[in-house]
């Protein structure tokens, strides 16, 4: 882990640092998505940051890479109480349900929901608001869960939390 962990180490937090170095590594040599996977337990929050990135870098360039990962991130990575490591897990969800087995769906349902209804971070709020909206066009008991939470995200003072809310009843109305 120490080498990715060091690599992705360092600079101004919101730049990629080498991020994108280290996925072209993994995406070149697959074994070393481990040694990636790993840098999420580091103490580092820049680290863990870089690491959610370049994770779904990887997820969009090649899924079958995390599939086999779906068990630690919703069992291990879920945990990590970080704004990034959450919103990049809705993004992953997305991503990867299709591959899903319908107990890793629901229980990643289950991190989401918890989510929209307990998290303060406009980005987790906004990329959570989406997976689930994507999901709720064919659960109707989703949609119906969602509903009140997306009338309630509506009324919020951030206006990008707002919108995204509104867009996304929007799109449920019409299903």
């Amino acid at each position: 882990m120490k080498d990715f962990e060091n690599r992705l180490k360092g600079g101004h937090p919101n730049s990629l640092g080498n991020t994108e170095e280290v996925v072209e590594e993994v995406l070149e040599d697959i074994s070393r998505f481990e040694e990636l996977f790993n840098c999420y337990f580091s103490d580092d929050e820049v680290v863990r940051l870089r690491t959610s990135s370049a994770v779904k870098r990887v997820c969009i360039a090649d899924k079958k890479v995390l599939t086999p990962y779906i068990d630690r991130l919703l069992n291990e990575i879920s945990k990590i109480d970080q704004a990034s490591t959450q919103w990049t897990l809705s993004t992953l969800f997305m991503l990867l349900e299709d591959v899903m087995s319908s107990d890793q769906k629901n229980q990643s349902l289950q991190i989401m929901k918890n989510n929209l209804v307990n998290h303060n971070d406009w980005i987790v709020l906004n990329t959570t608001m989406e997976t689930l909206t994507n999901w709720a066009k064919e659960d109707e008991a989703l949609k119906d869960w969602l509903i009140p939470h997306l009338d309630r995200l509506s009324l919020e003072s951030r206006k990008s939390v707002a919108g995204r809310a509104k867009k996304m009843m929007g799109i449920l109305e019409k299903v």
